[in-house]
């Protein structure tokens, strides 16, 4: 089948590979045309892992393309998946603008049956305005041709997005159109050879299940973040509550991990799209989003406050000045370089306008890190997670990256100054952590 993917970006360029990967013809357009020459050249814009091998391969095989040209891109496909970002706004609502350009630019283009698939993450609401834009260009060109809308979101976690794809735990598709629901069970046949997975609904109803499903697992994070925050106060394990809570089947392990806040494209950009989507639609606060939210920006100030209670100066204890500390962690979560609204931002921030200096690193987001933080003369970056220890006053984890689980600790005791950790992730197990020497702070458990 001949598809086209409109942004290769995180979802769009996910999507095209692994629809090329089962036999489709795709071709991704996107106008960012230094992303088109990365793609074209044999790299991928994007840390992923296992997405370069699968881009190369059917690159090589000619099912896999790539092209600036709108025209050509509209042509190529009966399906035109639209996976575009969409930002949010000024107001924290999602920025329509560009998933609206391909929408208008389909209607410019096309010469027969299109299948307009949203698969960008789209407030409820979208499908009706991509079909009146679509609409309104044709009108605009004095044509009629046929075409459907259908919402199809995506459900990929970064860090394990092809695994996501390629065996997927359901397929969301909203729309009423019999041919277009047809052309969707075609697509996704490969993906469900075991059992069926697909989801028919009407649009509205599967435009608001992917802000749903992001703002559940978001209220876990953030409710278990409360609870290790109360833990800690009152001597309680937030470990031994976790594995209490949920052994029950009705609440499950899932996202139940306390931390130092959730981060990057998908949790903070969701809930703020569907608050602002419910108060201005209608008329109606989230009251637990609201919750969720507050206490999510709370939680990524945690470790900061921690450092400052241990090692902080003066009147009020803000005062860092003097002080290095090494930083494990700069991506949002493992397997990304994904550094959008990671807690390491917001711990840099702090630790910096206390006068400290940082020495971090990342298995992958370092060049990220360059890239956002330029010129910073008190942040720099360590080739190893050995080199950043060196003459540091303490450790700080902001990432739960595989290579942290098991690391020297005794080489780590005998490169920092104090043998002190602060750990946001909870790597570690706070007994044998004192057993081996350290001072060590992780979240909601006893301190060592």
């Amino acid at each position: 089948m001949k598809i086209t993917v409109i942004g290769t970006g995180y979802v769009g360029l996910v999507s095209g590979a692994c629809l090329a990967d089962v036999g489709n013809d795709v071709l991704c357009l996107d106008v960012d045309a230094e992303k088109i020459r990365i793609l074209e050249s044999g790299g991928i814009p994007i840390h992923e892992p296992g997405l370069l091998e699968i881009v190369r391969n059917n690159v090589a095989a000619g099912r896999l393309k790539f092209t600036t040209d709108i025209a050509k891109a509209v042509a190529h496909g009966t399906i035109q998946f639209i996976a575009v970002g969409t930002p949010p706004d000024e107001d924290g609502s999602a920025d329509m603008q560009y998933v609206l350009s391909a929408a208008r630019n389909i209607g410019l283009h096309m010469n027969d049956y299109k299948v307009v698939v949203d698969k960008s993450t789209v407030p409820v609401g979208t499908g009706d305005k991509v079909r009146q834009a679509i609409a309104e260009t044709l009108a605009g060109r004095g044509v009629e041709l046929p075409f459907a809308v259908v919402s199809n979101p995506e459900f990929l976690k970064e860090g394990a997005a092809v695994e996501d794809f390629m065996r997927p735990d359901r397929i969301i598709v909203g729309t009423e159109d019999e041919q277009a629901i047809q052309f969707m069970r075609t697509i996704y046949a490969p993906f469900q050879r075991n059992r069926e997975r697909l989801i028919v609904m009407d649009i509205r109803s599967a435009e608001l299940t992917k802000y749903a499903a992001n703002a559940m697992l978001a209220t876990r994070i953030s409710f278990m973040n409360e609870l290790a925050n109360l833990a800690e106060a009152l001597g309680a394990d937030i470990e031994m509550v976790r594995h209490g809570i949920g052994s029950d089947p009705r609440i499950g392990f899932h996202f139940l991990y306390p931390g130092c806040g959730y981060g990057g494209s998908c949790f903070p950009k969701d809930v703020q799209a569907l608050r602002r989507t419910a108060r201005g639609a209608a008329g109606i606060d989230l009251k637990v989003l609201d919750a969720v939210e507050a206490a999510n920006d709370a939680q990524k100030h945690v470790l900061a406050r921690k450092v400052l209670a241990r090692f902080g100066t003066g009147p009020d204890r803000a005062d860092l000045g003097g002080r290095r500390f090494a930083l494990w962690g700069l991506a949002f979560k493992p397997n990304t370089d994904d550094m959008r609204e990671a807690p390491s931002r917001y711990l840099i921030a702090d630790l910096l306008a206390a006068g400290a200096t940082v020495v971090a690193h990342d298995p992958v987001a370092m060049d990220e890190a360059r890239r956002i933080y330029g010129d910073e003369k008190r942040l720099s970056y360590a080739a190893t997670p050995r080199e950043a220890l060196a003459d540091a006053d303490a450790l700080i984890i902001a990432t739960e990256w595989k290579v942290f689980r098991s690391p020297d600790f005794d080489g780590m005791r005998q490169s920092l100054k104090q043998p002190v950790i602060f750990d946001g992730r909870n790597l570690y197990d706070p007994r044998e952590m004192r057993e081996r020497g350290f001072e060590y702070l992780p979240i909601g458990r006893p301190q060592a």
